[in-house]
């Protein structure tokens, strides 16, 4: 794939993500998709949300987002097992990008709506991106 090539995919991405579109997905597919990948596009768009995060990491994000809400992707979602992983890898790539600007009301405000969206859960679910996070934040500091 040449730069030009590569421009474009980014910007069809890009083009697919709007917070409708987000949530939409979110309620159709969050069981499917599993509280892991929902939990990634929640921290990910309250990092989007905060005005204190830069351009350049709002951009990361809304090319992770709309890779994960555009229809037609490497792996088709409705794949068992497999579906989503290009998701999850995709979004997992833009929390690392940007985990310096993911703060602790962040991390709270998608935790709750995790416990909306799928009741109790086992937080240890969680702890391998939380780890990833704090991972990156100390990077960058």
């Amino acid at each position: 794939m040449d730069f030009d090539e590569k421009e474009l995919e980014e910007k069809k991405y890009t083009e697919a993500y709007s917070e409708e579109k987000l949530f939409d997905k979110i309620m159709k597919f969050a069981k499917k998709a599993g509280i892991k990948v929902i939990y990634l596009a929640l921290l990910l768009y309250y990092t989007l949300q905060q005005p204190e995060t830069p351009m350049k990491a709002k951009s990361v994000i809304i090319g992770a987002l709309g890779y994960f809400i555009f229809p037609v992707d490497l792996i088709p979602d409705f794949i068992p097992v497999a579906g989503y992983t290009d998701d999850l890898t995709a979004l997992m790539a833009a929390l690392v990008m940007v985990a310096f600007y993911i703060n602790e009301d962040t991390k709270k405000k998608a935790r709750e709506r995790l416990k909306v969206w799928f009741g109790s859960y086992d937080e240890s679910d969680l702890a391998h991106i939380d780890e990833k996070m704090n991972t990156e934040e100390k990077t960058e500091e």
